[in-house]
């Protein structure tokens, strides 16, 4: 056979395998092009259930009832018997300062009292005397043996040596009010336990000098602190104050026990803001919550990390969803008149407030329907309009409720646990 037909016979085969490749990959773009997209949902049955609204805030355990130990006169420490830890009664003493100063002080005004006292027992012979002279002299008046100025002379001194006695006895009250003052720095000096309860902070040594509180401030000595009462003290934010009212149930874990829960109850709400981060995006505005904890074990100590779940209300045999089953749709577009023109054009407009929305499995493809919905908690959440109980709306995936499901979507159900049909509750 002639070489030239060889090579031409090779050609034919070689493009009609290239040509029936692409007839080939052609038809495979066809038919995936028509081929039905089916999505893969998991649903629910609509169902009444009890729904309790759970505000959720963390914070620090403290004592309901304590007292910050600071003296109120300066000096050394000269006997500390407690120490961090220690349980004591109402009135023990917890400290004592140097009183040697306080001492002297006190000796010193003693003395002054008396010297007060003697110079107004002197005062009150003196009165006496001249008040005795001027009534003697008065009836020598009467009887015309004393002259008028015999008689204004012994009222004069009579009057001058009264006021030297109220002189002396003034001298003696202030002497008396020093003294008092001086013995009460001197028993400032031991500082007693205002109440029973645990020393949970103690902030000085033996020897230490501290500063009373008439001068500054005054040394943070230590804390007592009643551990049989104990608190949560949360932040809450602004957006869940308005909701949180005293006598609210809430359920309080401490890192320290893991999921034990301590129920308690609110009991003081914050009129204050708390705010940080001001003037930042971060800023952060939350009010504080005090919530009385119920701790018949007294393991709780101050200091401890907590998160109050506050349970703000209940509904009962309330219609309601899972919560990823409802989402949020816009309505992009919308028929309005263009103004440029006599001709009705289509345009993008925006509502200001999507709609809640929920699909429904209706004969093996998605419908969505506009609700309106209420309280939430952990899993499920409250439908006030828009469903009846028993209809089957899709739950999961997330992905497909916010993006990929619409009306008219093929889907498939696969429920873990299904048989023959999807009565999931």
């Amino acid at each position: 056979m002639p070489k030239g037909n060889k090579k031409s016979k090779k050609k034919v085969i070689v493009f009609s395998v290239i040509g029936g490749l692409i007839l080939l990959i052609v038809a495979l773009v066809i038919f995936k092009g028509n081929k039905t997209e089916i999505i893969s949902v998991q649903t629910e049955k609509v169902a009444r259930r009890t729904i309790t609204k759970v505000v959720t805030a963390t914070g620090k355990i403290d004592a309901e009832f304590k007292v910050a130990i600071t003296p109120e006169v300066t000096g050394e420490i000269v006997s500390l018997p407690v120490k961090e830890g220690d349980k004591v009664g109402k009135g023990a003493l917890l400290i004592k300062i140097k009183a040697d100063t306080y001492l002297a002080t006190k000796q010193k005004s003693e003395a002054a009292l008396q010297s007060a006292k003697a110079e107004a027992a002197q005062r009150k012979a003196e009165m006496d005397k001249v008040s005795y002279d001027y009534k003697r002299t008065k009836e020598l008046h009467a009887k015309k043996l004393a002259s008028d100025a015999d008689l204004e002379a012994a009222n004069s001194q009579l009057l001058t040596s009264k006021a030297q006695y109220d002189a002396a006895q003034s001298y003696v009250v202030q002497s008396q009010a020093s003294l008092k003052e001086t013995l009460e720095q001197l028993y400032k000096t031991s500082i007693a336990s205002p109440l029973a309860g645990t020393v949970t902070k103690l902030n000085v040594e033996l020897g230490e000098r501290v500063l009373g509180s008439g001068f500054s401030q005054g040394t943070d000595i230590m804390t007592v602190s009643d551990l049989s009462k104990m608190e949560a003290i949360v932040e809450v934010d602004e957006n869940d104050i308005v909701t949180v009212k005293i006598g609210d149930t809430a359920k309080v874990t401490v890192d320290a026990f893991g999921d034990k829960k301590f129920i308690g109850i609110v009991s003081e709400i914050g009129n204050s803001a708390i705010t940080t981060g001001t003037g930042t995006q971060n800023q952060v505005t939350n009010f504080q919550v005090k919530i009385k904890i119920f701790d018949p074990d007294q393991k709780l100590r101050p200091g401890m990390s907590c998160t109050a779940n506050i349970e703000t209300e209940t509904k009962t045999n309330v219609l309601s969803v899972p919560i990823p089953s409802v989402t949020a749709r816009l309505e992009n577009k919308a028929e309005v008149k263009d103004e440029s023109s006599s001709n009705t054009a289509t345009v993008a407009k925006k509502k200001e407030k999507p709609d809640e929305i929920v699909f429904l499995v209706q004969g093996g493809k998605a419908k969505s329907r506009v609700v309106k919905t209420g309280i939430s908690d952990d899993n499920y959440i409250e439908v006030t309009e828009g469903l009846q109980a028993g209809e089957e709306v899709v739950s999961g995936s997330y992905k497909a409720i916010s993006r990929e499901l619409n009306d008219g979507a093929v889907v498939k159900v696969e429920n873990k646990g299904a048989g023959k049909s999807n009565d999931k509750k």
